[in-house]
């Protein structure tokens, strides 16, 4: 399998791992060599409830006996769509009240910027430097990182960049300014959160000017910093919230939201302004539903900032630089990023699957299913000491 694997599956990278995966359960994944892996990734935040759990198994084997796709989006009535929209309506506070389902965080963040051109009649967007939000040409055009995407420009136009928590920043936002997109906890630049009062600041000049704020919540949504979203830990509201990954507990989805005034205006003056065939699909919404009511049901949030101080207080090493991040978000800084990759590396060897940081390879990624145990918890964080001790 792993030979065909290179052979026929396109690769990102020269150096995948080609792991060969029997299957996974919980905290766990089983490889075809008989040995069993704890996850510390999740499949990169995406497996918020661990793997194959019971009530999302369930969910999805419930709808695919009725139907699976039926009609292209925004049709026809469907009841795991519906209800999937209406609890996120009712879990997050006012103007947040219509969601548009799609298929990816990438898709979500293009439908949220054309949302925001279309109401505001604007054409300038405002992100972040080091951003990351995907990698269709819309998502990659608004991400940060000139290395990543100047191989593929000509990409958007009047995208321009602001530093994070840099305040002196802000007045570049102005009445020409469709919207600004912001990661509320950056990724891919090593999990970085902004000052308290950042957001507030952000929000308050958005408003002065006309401007949108819309939030990119794909890693940090559905609980991983111990609210739904993390945007609830800075006393603010988005105009437009993105969300994915996580969203649907190990399948493809994405959503943005926002008012009925704001969204409607995709509705006419083209109508169609968004249009996906597959967004919406009903096995989809049926894992994302099962997810969002076990993480809001569960209790799962209310463990989180235990379960980052266990995390934080078993991680002391003085080959560890820092940890940033906020709950099962954590990226661990061990110096470069040859020396990260090889532990790693030989953590897999010891049966712990990690991650790295997608522009900043000196971070380990710790982003676990929200189910992890303490007890799990600590086995991982003794294989690290041990391979950070040379053993």
């Amino acid at each position: 399998m792993q030979k065909d694997f290179f052979s026929y599956q396109a690769q990102t990278t020269a150096f995948a791992a080609g792991f060969e995966v029997e299957r996974a359960e919980g905290s766990y994944i089983y490889g075809k060599d008989g040995r069993r892996y704890l996850d510390f990734v999740a499949g990169v935040s995406a497996n918020t409830l661990g793997h194959s759990h019971p009530k999302i198994v369930e969910a999805i084997k419930e709808q695919a006996e009725k139907y699976l796709h039926v009609m292209v989006y925004g049709e026809y009535a469907q009841e795991k769509p519906v209800a999937l929209c209406r609890l996120l309506a009712e879990a997050t506070p006012d103007p947040l009240e219509v969601t548009y389902l799609v298929n990816s965080g990438a898709e979500a963040i293009d439908g949220s910027l054309k949302l925001a051109k279309r109401y505001t009649g604007r054409e300038e967007i405002i992100s972040f430097k080091n951003s990351y939000h995907g990698n269709t040409h819309g998502a990659l055009s608004v991400s940060g990182n000139e290395f990543h995407k100047r191989e593929f420009r000509p990409l958007l136009p009047m995208v321009s960049f602001i530093g994070f928590n840099d305040e002196n920043d802000l007045d570049q936002i102005t009445e020409k300014t469709a919207c600004v997109l912001m990661e509320t906890i950056q990724g891919a630049a090593g999990f970085l959160v902004p000052d308290k009062d950042y957001l507030v600041k952000l929000k308050k000049r958005c408003g002065e000017v006309g401007a949108l704020l819309i939030l990119d919540e794909i890693q940090p949504g559905f609980g991983r910093t111990g609210k739904l979203f993390s945007f609830e830990h800075f006393d603010i509201v988005p105009d437009i919230l993105v969300m994915g990954k996580g969203m649907g507990g190990g399948v493809p989805v994405g959503a943005f939201m926002s008012s009925r005034e704001i969204m409607k205006t995709l509705s006419h003056s083209p109508k169609l302004g968004h249009i996906t065939t597959f967004g919406g699909n009903p096995l989809i919404a049926a894992s994302s539903l099962a997810t969002l009511q076990e993480v809001l049901e569960s209790g799962l949030m209310d463990e989180i900032d235990e379960k980052e101080q266990l995390y934080r207080t078993l991680l002391v090493h003085p080959k560890i630089k820092n940890i940033n991040g906020k709950g099962l978000m954590l990226a661990v800084n061990l110096g470069s990023p040859e020396y990260t990759l090889d532990v790693a590396k030989r953590c897999m060897d010891k049966g712990l699957i990690l991650f790295w940081q997608l522009y900043r390879n000196e971070y380990l990624r710790i982003s676990p299913p929200l189910t992890i145990s303490k007890e799990e918890i600590g086995e991982g964080c003794k294989i690290i000491i041990e391979v950070l001790n040379g053993n």
